[in-house]
Protein backbone atom coordinates (compact mmCIF):
# COMPACT_ATOMS: atom_id res chain seq x y z
CA UNK A 1 0.00 0.00 0.00
CA UNK A 2 1.50 3.23 -0.91
CA UNK A 3 1.29 6.27 1.34
CA UNK A 4 -1.03 8.78 1.37
CA UNK A 5 -0.78 12.47 0.06
CA UNK A 6 -1.13 15.54 1.97
CA UNK A 7 -2.91 17.92 -0.18
CA UNK A 8 -3.20 22.07 0.57
CA UNK A 9 -6.16 23.32 -0.86
CA UNK A 10 -6.72 27.56 -1.02
CA UNK A 11 -8.63 29.53 -2.98
CA UNK A 12 -10.09 32.83 -2.57
CA UNK A 13 -13.49 33.72 -0.44
CA UNK A 14 -16.46 32.62 -2.40
CA UNK A 15 -14.63 30.33 -4.72
CA UNK A 16 -16.43 27.34 -3.77
CA UNK A 17 -13.70 25.61 -1.66
CA UNK A 18 -15.54 24.37 0.74
CA UNK A 19 -17.83 22.78 -1.99
CA UNK A 20 -15.83 21.62 -3.56
CA UNK A 21 -14.43 19.07 -1.02
CA UNK A 22 -17.21 18.13 0.09
CA UNK A 23 -18.03 16.95 -3.21
CA UNK A 24 -14.95 15.13 -3.49
CA UNK A 25 -15.16 13.43 -0.11
CA UNK A 26 -18.98 12.23 -1.27
CA UNK A 27 -17.81 11.01 -5.03
CA UNK A 28 -14.88 9.33 -3.83
CA UNK A 29 -13.45 7.45 -1.88
CA UNK A 30 -9.55 6.80 0.06
CA UNK A 31 -10.21 10.87 1.07
CA UNK A 32 -9.78 11.96 4.57
CA UNK A 33 -10.10 15.58 5.35
CA UNK A 34 -7.89 16.83 8.40
CA UNK A 35 -9.29 17.99 11.16
CA UNK A 36 -7.83 21.04 12.83
CA UNK A 37 -7.19 22.20 16.65
CA UNK A 38 -8.57 25.16 18.05
CA UNK A 39 -8.97 27.05 21.52
CA UNK A 40 -12.38 28.24 20.66
CA UNK A 41 -15.38 26.67 22.32
CA UNK A 42 -17.15 24.62 20.04
CA UNK A 43 -20.43 25.75 18.61
CA UNK A 44 -23.68 23.83 18.79
CA UNK A 45 -23.94 20.90 17.11
CA UNK A 46 -20.01 20.72 17.14
CA UNK A 47 -18.25 17.36 18.02
CA UNK A 48 -14.82 16.82 19.49
CA UNK A 49 -12.99 15.37 16.52
CA UNK A 50 -15.83 15.83 13.94
CA UNK A 51 -15.23 19.28 13.31
CA UNK A 52 -11.95 20.28 15.59
CA UNK A 53 -10.40 19.05 17.99
CA UNK A 54 -11.23 21.82 20.58
CA UNK A 55 -8.11 22.34 23.41
CA UNK A 56 -7.08 25.01 26.29
CA UNK A 57 -5.28 27.76 24.85
CA UNK A 58 -2.19 26.04 27.72
CA UNK A 59 -3.18 22.64 26.13
CA UNK A 60 -2.37 24.02 22.63
CA UNK A 61 0.75 25.97 23.33
CA UNK A 62 1.75 22.71 24.51
CA UNK A 63 1.76 21.31 20.90
CA UNK A 64 3.16 24.28 19.75
CA UNK A 65 6.16 23.69 21.54
CA UNK A 66 6.46 19.94 21.25
CA UNK A 67 6.34 20.51 17.51
CA UNK A 68 3.02 18.54 17.52
CA UNK A 69 1.37 20.68 14.55
CA UNK A 70 2.01 21.54 10.95
CA UNK A 71 1.43 24.59 10.82
CA UNK A 72 -0.42 26.88 13.45
CA UNK A 73 -2.42 30.62 13.51
CA UNK A 74 -3.88 32.75 15.85
CA UNK A 75 -7.24 34.67 14.29
CA UNK A 76 -9.16 36.91 17.23
CA UNK A 77 -7.40 35.51 20.01
CA UNK A 78 -7.93 32.02 19.37
CA UNK A 79 -5.38 29.67 18.01
CA UNK A 80 -5.87 26.99 14.79
CA UNK A 81 -3.51 24.84 13.88
CA UNK A 82 -3.02 21.31 12.07
CA UNK A 83 -1.93 18.14 13.92
CA UNK A 84 1.11 16.42 12.66
CA UNK A 85 -0.41 12.69 14.34
CA UNK A 86 -3.78 12.71 12.89
CA UNK A 87 -2.24 13.46 9.39
CA UNK A 88 0.46 11.28 9.79
CA UNK A 89 -2.29 8.58 10.68
CA UNK A 90 -4.51 9.15 7.64
CA UNK A 91 -1.11 9.03 5.26
CA UNK A 92 0.66 5.74 6.74
CA UNK A 93 -2.77 4.47 6.26
CA UNK A 94 -2.48 5.23 2.77
CA UNK A 95 -4.98 7.91 2.85
CA UNK A 96 -5.05 11.26 0.77
CA UNK A 97 -5.34 13.85 3.31
CA UNK A 98 -7.15 16.94 2.02
CA UNK A 99 -6.22 20.50 4.17
CA UNK A 100 -8.37 23.72 3.38
CA UNK A 101 -6.12 26.24 4.86
CA UNK A 102 -5.65 29.68 3.79
CA UNK A 103 -2.19 30.90 1.84
CA UNK A 104 -0.35 31.79 4.29
CA UNK A 105 -0.79 28.23 6.31
CA UNK A 106 -0.05 26.60 3.27
CA UNK A 107 3.38 28.25 2.63
CA UNK A 108 4.45 27.28 5.99
CA UNK A 109 3.27 23.61 4.90
CA UNK A 110 4.91 23.41 2.08
CA UNK A 111 8.22 25.01 3.68
CA UNK A 112 8.06 22.33 6.69
CA UNK A 113 6.64 19.22 4.12
CA UNK A 114 8.11 19.85 0.55
CA UNK A 115 6.42 16.56 -0.72
CA UNK A 116 2.66 18.31 0.22
CA UNK A 117 0.74 19.05 -2.93
CA UNK A 118 -0.36 22.72 -3.20
CA UNK A 119 -4.04 23.50 -5.10
CA UNK A 120 -5.34 26.80 -5.42
CA UNK A 121 -8.96 27.34 -6.35
CA UNK A 122 -10.18 29.87 -8.18
CA UNK A 123 -13.20 31.23 -10.57
CA UNK A 124 -13.18 31.67 -14.12
CA UNK A 125 -12.70 35.13 -13.34
CA UNK A 126 -13.13 38.03 -10.32
CA UNK A 127 -16.22 39.15 -12.28
CA UNK A 128 -17.99 35.36 -11.42
CA UNK A 129 -16.26 35.75 -8.04
CA UNK A 130 -17.92 39.35 -7.11
CA UNK A 131 -21.40 37.59 -8.57
CA UNK A 132 -21.38 34.30 -6.46
CA UNK A 133 -20.44 36.66 -3.16
CA UNK A 134 -23.34 38.68 -3.82
CA UNK A 135 -25.56 35.80 -4.92
CA UNK A 136 -25.05 34.16 -1.77
CA UNK A 137 -27.29 37.02 -0.25
CA UNK A 138 -25.94 36.35 3.06
CA UNK A 139 -23.64 39.15 3.69
CA UNK A 140 -23.45 43.01 3.42
CA UNK A 141 -21.98 45.09 0.96
CA UNK A 142 -18.95 45.78 3.09
CA UNK A 143 -18.45 42.42 3.69
CA UNK A 144 -18.21 41.70 0.01
CA UNK A 145 -15.81 44.72 -0.65
CA UNK A 146 -13.53 43.34 2.29
CA UNK A 147 -13.88 39.77 0.68
CA UNK A 148 -12.81 41.13 -2.87
CA UNK A 149 -10.07 43.32 -1.56
CA UNK A 150 -8.50 40.52 0.02
CA UNK A 151 -8.61 38.24 -3.25
CA UNK A 152 -6.34 41.20 -4.88
CA UNK A 153 -3.56 40.37 -1.92
CA UNK A 154 -3.63 36.47 -2.55
CA UNK A 155 -3.78 36.61 -5.91
CA UNK A 156 -0.20 37.80 -5.44
CA UNK A 157 1.01 34.22 -4.06
CA UNK A 158 -0.70 31.99 -6.46
CA UNK A 159 1.60 31.33 -8.54
CA UNK A 160 3.64 29.42 -5.65
CA UNK A 161 1.06 26.50 -5.47
CA UNK A 162 1.70 23.32 -8.02
CA UNK A 163 -1.78 23.53 -9.32
CA UNK A 164 -4.38 26.20 -10.05
CA UNK A 165 -8.07 24.62 -9.91
CA UNK A 166 -10.73 26.79 -11.98
CA UNK A 167 -13.72 25.79 -10.41
CA UNK A 168 -16.76 26.96 -13.08
CA UNK A 169 -18.38 23.63 -13.25
CA UNK A 170 -18.54 21.91 -9.78
CA UNK A 171 -18.37 18.47 -11.15
CA UNK A 172 -15.70 18.75 -13.64
CA UNK A 173 -13.83 20.73 -10.94
CA UNK A 174 -14.18 17.59 -8.20
CA UNK A 175 -13.24 15.31 -11.02
CA UNK A 176 -10.26 17.67 -12.19
CA UNK A 177 -8.59 17.62 -8.94
CA UNK A 178 -9.56 14.11 -8.24
CA UNK A 179 -7.17 13.27 -11.43
CA UNK A 180 -4.75 15.86 -10.13
CA UNK A 181 -4.40 14.12 -7.04
CA UNK A 182 -4.22 10.89 -8.36
CA UNK A 183 -1.36 11.48 -11.01
CA UNK A 184 0.65 12.58 -8.33
CA UNK A 185 1.26 9.36 -7.11
CA UNK A 186 2.73 8.16 -10.24
CA UNK A 187 5.46 11.21 -10.18
CA UNK A 188 8.83 9.83 -10.14
CA UNK A 189 10.22 11.50 -7.28
CA UNK A 190 7.28 10.09 -5.42
CA UNK A 191 8.55 6.07 -6.16
CA UNK A 192 12.12 6.34 -6.21
CA UNK A 193 12.37 3.55 -3.57
CA UNK A 194 10.11 1.18 -6.50
CA UNK A 195 12.55 2.54 -8.91
CA UNK A 196 15.42 1.26 -7.33
CA UNK A 197 13.89 -2.03 -6.15
CA UNK A 198 13.48 -2.48 -10.12
CA UNK A 199 16.73 -1.17 -11.14
CA UNK A 200 17.78 -3.59 -8.95
CA UNK A 201 15.99 -6.58 -9.39
CA UNK A 202 17.03 -5.64 -13.34
CA UNK A 203 20.99 -5.55 -12.77
CA UNK A 204 20.59 -9.06 -11.21
CA UNK A 205 19.18 -10.49 -14.58
CA UNK A 206 21.47 -8.94 -16.18
CA UNK A 207 24.31 -10.43 -14.29
CA UNK A 208 22.99 -13.96 -14.71
CA UNK A 209 22.52 -13.61 -18.54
Amino acid sequence: MSRGILVVVSGFSGAGKGTVMKRLMEKYDNYALSISVTTRNPRPGEEEGREYFFRTKEEFESLIKEDALIEYAQYVENYYGTPRSYVEEQLEAGRDVILEIEIQGARKIKKKLPEALLVFVTPPSMKVLKERLTGRGTETAEVIAERLARASQEAEGVEEYDYLLVNDTLEECVDTLHGIIQGEHFRMNRNLEFVRTIQLEAAVFAAEE
